[in-house]
Protein backbone atom coordinates (compact mmCIF):
# COMPACT_ATOMS: atom_id res chain seq x y z
CA UNK A 1 0.00 0.00 0.00
CA UNK A 2 1.38 2.99 -1.24
CA UNK A 3 1.18 6.18 1.60
CA UNK A 4 0.24 9.74 0.67
CA UNK A 5 3.51 11.71 -0.18
CA UNK A 6 1.95 14.36 2.67
CA UNK A 7 1.64 11.20 5.24
CA UNK A 8 5.30 9.49 4.58
CA UNK A 9 6.74 13.01 4.82
CA UNK A 10 5.45 13.55 8.47
CA UNK A 11 6.48 9.83 8.98
CA UNK A 12 9.66 10.62 8.20
CA UNK A 13 9.94 13.70 9.83
CA UNK A 14 9.43 12.00 13.61
CA UNK A 15 11.73 9.59 12.63
CA UNK A 16 14.95 11.52 12.10
CA UNK A 17 14.13 11.26 8.22
CA UNK A 18 13.54 14.70 7.10
CA UNK A 19 12.60 15.14 3.07
CA UNK A 20 14.55 11.59 2.48
CA UNK A 21 10.95 10.38 0.69
CA UNK A 22 10.29 13.61 -1.52
CA UNK A 23 14.52 13.08 -2.31
CA UNK A 24 13.88 9.55 -3.29
CA UNK A 25 11.03 10.09 -4.94
CA UNK A 26 12.78 12.42 -7.25
CA UNK A 27 15.87 10.29 -7.64
CA UNK A 28 18.44 11.67 -5.58
CA UNK A 29 21.54 10.20 -4.40
CA UNK A 30 21.50 9.59 -0.63
CA UNK A 31 24.93 11.34 1.42
CA UNK A 32 26.44 9.21 4.02
CA UNK A 33 25.11 11.49 6.36
CA UNK A 34 21.57 9.69 5.25
CA UNK A 35 22.59 6.30 5.25
CA UNK A 36 23.90 7.25 8.89
CA UNK A 37 20.22 8.61 9.47
CA UNK A 38 18.63 5.45 8.39
CA UNK A 39 20.59 3.21 10.34
CA UNK A 40 20.04 5.03 13.81
CA UNK A 41 15.89 5.65 12.83
CA UNK A 42 14.30 3.38 14.76
CA UNK A 43 11.31 3.37 12.14
CA UNK A 44 12.13 0.33 10.19
CA UNK A 45 8.79 -0.29 8.78
CA UNK A 46 9.54 3.39 7.14
CA UNK A 47 12.89 2.36 6.12
CA UNK A 48 11.16 -1.12 4.34
CA UNK A 49 8.81 1.04 2.86
CA UNK A 50 11.03 3.42 1.27
CA UNK A 51 13.49 0.38 0.20
CA UNK A 52 10.68 -1.65 -1.12
CA UNK A 53 9.25 1.92 -3.41
CA UNK A 54 12.82 1.48 -4.69
CA UNK A 55 13.09 -2.31 -5.21
CA UNK A 56 9.49 -2.12 -7.05
CA UNK A 57 10.58 0.79 -9.67
CA UNK A 58 13.53 -1.40 -10.34
CA UNK A 59 12.18 -4.88 -10.83
CA UNK A 60 8.31 -4.63 -10.26
CA UNK A 61 6.85 -7.85 -8.35
CA UNK A 62 9.45 -10.11 -9.76
CA UNK A 63 11.46 -12.29 -7.08
CA UNK A 64 14.67 -13.73 -8.31
CA UNK A 65 16.56 -16.95 -7.98
CA UNK A 66 18.92 -19.78 -9.91
CA UNK A 67 19.43 -23.35 -9.45
CA UNK A 68 23.23 -23.59 -8.16
CA UNK A 69 25.39 -25.58 -6.66
CA UNK A 70 27.82 -24.40 -4.17
CA UNK A 71 31.27 -26.18 -3.81
CA UNK A 72 34.10 -24.85 -1.02
CA UNK A 73 36.19 -26.52 -2.59
CA UNK A 74 39.03 -26.36 0.60
CA UNK A 75 38.85 -25.58 4.12
CA UNK A 76 42.85 -25.13 4.47
CA UNK A 77 43.50 -21.41 5.22
CA UNK A 78 46.59 -19.54 6.66
CA UNK A 79 44.53 -16.46 7.23
CA UNK A 80 43.17 -17.46 11.15
CA UNK A 81 40.22 -14.60 10.70
CA UNK A 82 38.56 -14.42 14.42
CA UNK A 83 35.46 -14.51 12.79
CA UNK A 84 35.65 -17.76 10.81
CA UNK A 85 34.70 -21.22 11.95
CA UNK A 86 35.71 -22.79 8.39
CA UNK A 87 39.45 -22.97 8.48
CA UNK A 88 41.57 -25.58 9.50
CA UNK A 89 45.30 -26.60 8.49
CA UNK A 90 45.74 -29.67 6.27
CA UNK A 91 46.36 -32.27 9.38
CA UNK A 92 43.84 -30.60 11.41
CA UNK A 93 40.76 -32.84 11.91
CA UNK A 94 38.18 -32.69 9.30
CA UNK A 95 40.22 -30.71 6.94
CA UNK A 96 40.18 -31.30 3.42
CA UNK A 97 40.90 -30.05 0.03
CA UNK A 98 39.44 -31.42 -3.02
CA UNK A 99 41.01 -32.40 -5.80
CA UNK A 100 40.00 -31.84 -9.41
CA UNK A 101 38.96 -35.33 -10.19
CA UNK A 102 36.52 -34.63 -7.07
CA UNK A 103 34.94 -31.61 -8.33
CA UNK A 104 34.54 -33.03 -11.53
CA UNK A 105 32.40 -36.14 -10.20
CA UNK A 106 29.84 -34.13 -7.98
CA UNK A 107 29.36 -31.78 -10.40
CA UNK A 108 28.56 -35.01 -12.78
CA UNK A 109 26.32 -36.31 -9.96
CA UNK A 110 24.65 -32.62 -9.30
CA UNK A 111 21.22 -31.43 -9.99
CA UNK A 112 21.06 -32.29 -13.53
CA UNK A 113 19.12 -28.49 -14.08
CA UNK A 114 21.77 -26.24 -12.19
CA UNK A 115 23.13 -23.23 -14.18
CA UNK A 116 25.51 -21.96 -12.40
CA UNK A 117 28.49 -23.23 -9.77
CA UNK A 118 29.24 -21.25 -7.05
CA UNK A 119 33.26 -22.34 -5.98
CA UNK A 120 34.77 -20.40 -2.87
CA UNK A 121 37.21 -21.95 -0.41
CA UNK A 122 40.06 -21.22 1.94
CA UNK A 123 43.04 -20.00 0.86
CA UNK A 124 46.73 -21.98 1.28
CA UNK A 125 49.62 -20.84 -0.25
CA UNK A 126 51.07 -24.24 -1.00
CA UNK A 127 48.21 -25.10 -3.55
CA UNK A 128 49.75 -24.53 -6.99
CA UNK A 129 48.31 -21.87 -9.56
CA UNK A 130 47.94 -25.18 -11.91
CA UNK A 131 45.13 -26.20 -8.89
CA UNK A 132 42.96 -23.10 -9.57
CA UNK A 133 43.26 -23.44 -13.63
CA UNK A 134 42.51 -27.12 -13.27
CA UNK A 135 39.56 -27.09 -10.82
CA UNK A 136 37.81 -24.57 -13.34
CA UNK A 137 38.35 -27.09 -16.26
CA UNK A 138 37.37 -29.76 -14.37
CA UNK A 139 34.10 -28.35 -13.78
CA UNK A 140 33.09 -27.22 -17.55
CA UNK A 141 34.44 -30.90 -18.19
CA UNK A 142 31.84 -32.18 -16.06
CA UNK A 143 28.74 -29.56 -17.36
CA UNK A 144 30.13 -27.79 -20.44
CA UNK A 145 26.75 -25.70 -20.01
CA UNK A 146 27.37 -24.65 -17.21
CA UNK A 147 28.43 -20.91 -15.33
CA UNK A 148 31.37 -21.17 -13.26
CA UNK A 149 31.42 -18.70 -10.29
CA UNK A 150 34.24 -18.51 -8.50
CA UNK A 151 37.36 -17.47 -6.38
CA UNK A 152 36.36 -14.30 -3.65
CA UNK A 153 38.82 -11.46 -3.80
CA UNK A 154 40.88 -13.04 -1.25
CA UNK A 155 41.03 -15.92 -3.38
CA UNK A 156 42.17 -14.36 -6.46
CA UNK A 157 44.88 -12.44 -4.60
CA UNK A 158 46.30 -15.26 -3.51
CA UNK A 159 46.10 -16.47 -6.90
CA UNK A 160 48.06 -13.96 -8.69
CA UNK A 161 50.68 -14.46 -6.17
CA UNK A 162 51.37 -18.23 -6.76
CA UNK A 163 51.23 -17.58 -10.87
CA UNK A 164 53.98 -14.73 -10.13
CA UNK A 165 52.05 -12.83 -13.34
CA UNK A 166 50.54 -9.81 -13.69
CA UNK A 167 46.91 -9.60 -12.75
CA UNK A 168 45.70 -9.25 -16.26
CA UNK A 169 47.64 -12.24 -17.03
CA UNK A 170 46.53 -14.55 -14.64
CA UNK A 171 42.57 -13.32 -15.35
CA UNK A 172 43.34 -14.01 -19.04
CA UNK A 173 44.24 -18.06 -17.73
CA UNK A 174 41.05 -18.48 -15.65
CA UNK A 175 38.75 -17.44 -18.19
CA UNK A 176 40.65 -19.45 -20.75
CA UNK A 177 40.15 -22.45 -18.21
CA UNK A 178 36.59 -21.79 -17.92
CA UNK A 179 36.08 -19.10 -15.28
CA UNK A 180 33.16 -16.68 -16.43
CA UNK A 181 32.64 -14.29 -13.19
CA UNK A 182 33.12 -14.06 -9.57
CA UNK A 183 31.56 -13.82 -6.32
CA UNK A 184 33.23 -10.62 -5.18
CA UNK A 185 33.60 -12.08 -1.41
CA UNK A 186 36.54 -11.29 1.35
CA UNK A 187 35.59 -7.59 1.62
CA UNK A 188 34.21 -8.16 5.21
CA UNK A 189 34.04 -5.02 6.24
CA UNK A 190 36.05 -1.66 4.82
CA UNK A 191 37.57 -0.37 8.10
CA UNK A 192 41.31 -1.00 9.24
CA UNK A 193 40.50 -0.82 12.54
CA UNK A 194 38.37 -4.13 12.76
CA UNK A 195 40.76 -5.56 10.11
CA UNK A 196 44.20 -5.12 12.51
CA UNK A 197 41.71 -6.52 15.14
CA UNK A 198 39.93 -9.45 13.43
CA UNK A 199 41.97 -10.82 10.52
CA UNK A 200 45.26 -8.75 10.21
CA UNK A 201 46.19 -11.62 7.77
CA UNK A 202 43.81 -10.56 5.04
CA UNK A 203 43.95 -8.24 2.45
CA UNK A 204 42.78 -4.63 3.21
CA UNK A 205 40.41 -2.38 1.37
CA UNK A 206 42.58 -0.75 -1.22
CA UNK A 207 43.76 -4.29 -2.16
CA UNK A 208 40.54 -5.52 -2.42
CA UNK A 209 38.78 -2.64 -4.29
CA UNK A 210 42.52 -2.74 -6.54
CA UNK A 211 41.74 -6.60 -7.69
CA UNK A 212 38.04 -5.56 -8.00
CA UNK A 213 38.57 -2.87 -10.39
CA UNK A 214 40.43 -5.00 -12.52
CA UNK A 215 38.33 -7.62 -12.78
CA UNK A 216 35.72 -5.44 -13.69
CA UNK A 217 38.15 -4.07 -16.47
CA UNK A 218 38.58 -7.11 -17.61
CA UNK A 219 35.01 -7.58 -18.70
CA UNK A 220 34.36 -10.01 -15.27
CA UNK A 221 30.85 -9.28 -13.54
CA UNK A 222 31.02 -9.92 -9.33
CA UNK A 223 28.95 -9.51 -6.50
CA UNK A 224 29.68 -6.52 -3.54
CA UNK A 225 29.34 -7.95 -0.24
CA UNK A 226 29.61 -6.52 3.98
CA UNK A 227 29.87 -8.77 6.81
CA UNK A 228 28.19 -7.07 9.16
CA UNK A 229 27.67 -8.00 13.02
CA UNK A 230 31.34 -8.27 13.99
CA UNK A 231 32.93 -5.07 16.22
CA UNK A 232 32.52 -2.68 12.98
CA UNK A 233 30.52 0.88 13.95
CA UNK A 234 27.36 2.01 11.93
CA UNK A 235 30.08 4.71 10.27
CA UNK A 236 32.56 1.90 9.35
CA UNK A 237 29.20 0.60 7.87
CA UNK A 238 28.43 3.47 6.00
CA UNK A 239 32.06 3.93 4.97
CA UNK A 240 32.26 0.51 3.35
CA UNK A 241 29.06 1.03 1.28
CA UNK A 242 30.20 4.41 0.24
CA UNK A 243 33.61 2.97 -0.90
CA UNK A 244 31.38 0.19 -2.69
CA UNK A 245 29.31 2.75 -4.48
CA UNK A 246 31.91 4.79 -5.86
CA UNK A 247 33.76 1.39 -7.50
CA UNK A 248 30.78 1.04 -8.74
CA UNK A 249 29.94 4.30 -10.45
CA UNK A 250 33.73 3.81 -12.09
CA UNK A 251 33.23 0.02 -13.31
CA UNK A 252 29.91 -0.78 -13.40
CA UNK A 253 30.80 -4.26 -12.53
CA UNK A 254 28.70 -5.31 -9.41
CA UNK A 255 25.59 -7.18 -10.34
CA UNK A 256 23.99 -7.49 -6.72
CA UNK A 257 24.95 -6.00 -3.11
CA UNK A 258 24.98 -9.21 -0.60
CA UNK A 259 24.58 -8.02 3.08
CA UNK A 260 26.06 -10.55 5.57
CA UNK A 261 24.97 -11.44 8.67
CA UNK A 262 27.68 -12.76 11.00
CA UNK A 263 27.25 -16.34 12.53
CA UNK A 264 29.18 -15.89 15.98
CA UNK A 265 29.05 -19.88 17.00
CA UNK A 266 32.18 -22.18 16.41
CA UNK A 267 34.06 -18.74 16.04
CA UNK A 268 36.63 -16.50 18.07
CA UNK A 269 33.86 -13.95 18.03
CA UNK A 270 31.24 -16.66 19.89
CA UNK A 271 30.80 -13.97 22.96
CA UNK A 272 28.95 -11.88 20.41
CA UNK A 273 25.23 -11.54 19.59
CA UNK A 274 23.79 -12.76 16.38
CA UNK A 275 22.12 -9.71 14.35
CA UNK A 276 19.01 -8.98 15.39
CA UNK A 277 15.92 -9.73 12.28
CA UNK A 278 15.43 -5.91 12.64
CA UNK A 279 19.23 -5.15 12.27
CA UNK A 280 19.31 -8.00 9.09
CA UNK A 281 16.35 -6.39 7.74
CA UNK A 282 17.59 -2.32 8.34
CA UNK A 283 20.82 -3.61 6.43
CA UNK A 284 18.76 -4.64 3.47
CA UNK A 285 16.63 -1.54 3.33
CA UNK A 286 19.51 0.14 3.58
CA UNK A 287 21.80 -1.09 1.21
CA UNK A 288 18.98 -0.93 -1.36
CA UNK A 289 19.02 2.91 -0.63
CA UNK A 290 21.74 3.73 -0.81
CA UNK A 291 23.56 1.85 -3.28
CA UNK A 292 21.23 3.36 -5.99
CA UNK A 293 24.15 1.80 -8.70
CA UNK A 294 23.71 -1.23 -7.89
CA UNK A 295 21.13 -3.16 -9.58
CA UNK A 296 19.58 -5.62 -7.47
CA UNK A 297 19.92 -6.77 -3.39
CA UNK A 298 20.47 -10.10 -2.22
CA UNK A 299 18.45 -11.51 0.74
CA UNK A 300 20.76 -14.82 0.92
CA UNK A 301 18.58 -17.45 2.68
CA UNK A 302 21.59 -19.10 3.92
CA UNK A 303 22.77 -16.12 6.51
CA UNK A 304 19.47 -14.63 7.05
CA UNK A 305 17.18 -17.02 7.72
CA UNK A 306 13.88 -18.14 5.70
CA UNK A 307 11.67 -16.03 7.64
CA UNK A 308 13.21 -13.17 7.00
CA UNK A 309 14.59 -13.83 4.21
CA UNK A 310 11.04 -13.37 3.25
CA UNK A 311 10.57 -10.11 4.65
CA UNK A 312 13.54 -9.31 2.85
CA UNK A 313 11.97 -9.02 -0.38
CA UNK A 314 9.15 -6.25 0.83
CA UNK A 315 12.11 -4.59 2.76
CA UNK A 316 14.54 -3.81 -0.55
CA UNK A 317 15.81 -7.42 -2.03
CA UNK A 318 14.83 -8.78 -5.10
CA UNK A 319 17.30 -12.03 -4.86
CA UNK A 320 16.97 -14.98 -2.86
CA UNK A 321 19.55 -16.76 -4.53
CA UNK A 322 19.64 -20.21 -5.14
CA UNK A 323 19.06 -23.94 -4.64
CA UNK A 324 23.02 -23.82 -3.15
CA UNK A 325 23.32 -27.50 -2.67
CA UNK A 326 25.77 -28.20 0.49
CA UNK A 327 27.01 -24.95 1.58
CA UNK A 328 29.82 -25.55 4.20
CA UNK A 329 31.56 -22.32 5.18
CA UNK A 330 28.38 -20.62 7.24
CA UNK A 331 26.90 -24.02 8.59
CA UNK A 332 30.27 -24.62 9.91
CA UNK A 333 29.36 -21.39 11.50
CA UNK A 334 26.39 -21.92 13.43
CA UNK A 335 23.62 -21.61 10.33
CA UNK A 336 20.54 -23.95 10.65
CA UNK A 337 19.01 -23.03 8.05
CA UNK A 338 19.01 -25.91 5.34
CA UNK A 339 22.22 -27.00 3.26
CA UNK A 340 19.82 -26.94 0.03
CA UNK A 341 16.00 -25.76 -1.40
CA UNK A 342 14.26 -27.14 -4.42
CA UNK A 343 12.89 -24.86 -7.17
CA UNK A 344 9.75 -25.48 -5.88
CA UNK A 345 10.16 -24.73 -2.14
CA UNK A 346 11.77 -21.24 -3.39
CA UNK A 347 8.30 -20.74 -5.14
CA UNK A 348 6.26 -21.20 -2.20
CA UNK A 349 8.48 -18.92 -0.23
CA UNK A 350 8.57 -16.29 -2.93
CA UNK A 351 4.57 -16.60 -3.65
CA UNK A 352 3.38 -16.74 0.22
CA UNK A 353 4.75 -12.87 0.35
CA UNK A 354 3.29 -11.94 -2.50
CA UNK A 355 6.35 -12.27 -5.27
CA UNK A 356 6.60 -14.03 -8.83
CA UNK A 357 9.11 -16.39 -8.95
CA UNK A 358 11.90 -15.59 -11.94
CA UNK A 359 14.32 -17.67 -12.26
CA UNK A 360 17.49 -16.39 -13.86
CA UNK A 361 20.86 -17.24 -14.79
CA UNK A 362 24.11 -16.05 -12.99
CA UNK A 363 23.92 -12.81 -14.79
CA UNK A 364 20.68 -11.99 -14.03
CA UNK A 365 18.89 -12.73 -17.60
CA UNK A 366 15.68 -14.34 -16.67
CA UNK A 367 14.83 -17.98 -17.78
CA UNK A 368 11.56 -18.33 -16.77
CA UNK A 369 8.97 -16.49 -14.91
CA UNK A 370 6.20 -18.60 -12.98
CA UNK A 371 3.30 -16.01 -13.19
CA UNK A 372 0.44 -18.34 -12.72
CA UNK A 373 1.13 -19.35 -9.68
CA UNK A 374 -0.18 -23.30 -10.65
CA UNK A 375 1.08 -25.57 -8.07
CA UNK A 376 1.38 -28.26 -10.49
CA UNK A 377 3.64 -25.89 -13.01
CA UNK A 378 6.33 -25.59 -9.70
CA UNK A 379 6.07 -28.86 -9.50
CA UNK A 380 6.87 -30.00 -12.66
CA UNK A 381 9.47 -26.86 -12.47
CA UNK A 382 11.48 -28.71 -9.70
CA UNK A 383 14.01 -31.40 -9.62
CA UNK A 384 15.11 -33.26 -6.62
CA UNK A 385 18.62 -32.29 -5.37
CA UNK A 386 20.91 -35.59 -4.44
CA UNK A 387 22.24 -35.96 -1.40
CA UNK A 388 25.65 -34.01 -0.55
CA UNK A 389 28.97 -36.17 -1.37
CA UNK A 390 30.99 -37.26 1.60
CA UNK A 391 34.13 -34.76 0.88
CA UNK A 392 37.50 -36.26 1.27
CA UNK A 393 39.55 -35.40 4.47
CA UNK A 394 43.31 -34.83 3.33
CA UNK A 395 44.19 -38.90 4.06
CA UNK A 396 41.74 -40.18 1.64
CA UNK A 397 42.87 -37.81 -0.83
CA UNK A 398 45.50 -39.21 -3.71
CA UNK A 399 48.36 -38.70 -3.48
CA UNK A 400 49.06 -35.73 -5.74
CA UNK A 401 46.54 -33.64 -3.84
CA UNK A 402 48.24 -34.40 -0.92
CA UNK A 403 51.42 -32.82 -1.76
CA UNK A 404 50.20 -29.62 -2.17
CA UNK A 405 49.57 -29.08 1.08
Amino acid sequence: MELPPEVLERRAQRAGLDGMPSRLARGERLTPADALALYRSDDLALLGLLANGVRERLHGNLAYYNVNIHINYTNWCNKFCDFCAFQRRPKDAGAYCMTPEQIHDELKQANPQATEVHMVAGVWPALPYQYYLDICRAAKAARPDIHVKAFTMVEVDQIVKSAGKPVADVLDDLRAAGLDSMPGGGAEVFSERVRQDLYPLKMGAARWMELARAIHRHGFRTNCTMLYGMTETLEERVEHLRLLRELQDETGGFQTYIPLAFHPANTGLDHLPYPSAPERLRSIAVGRLFLDNVPHVKAYWIMLGIPVAQLALGMGADDLDGTVSQERIYHDAGADTPQSMTRAQLHQLIREVGRVPAERDTLYRVLRRFEGGDPLEDLQAAAPLPPPLRVAAPADLPAGARSVG
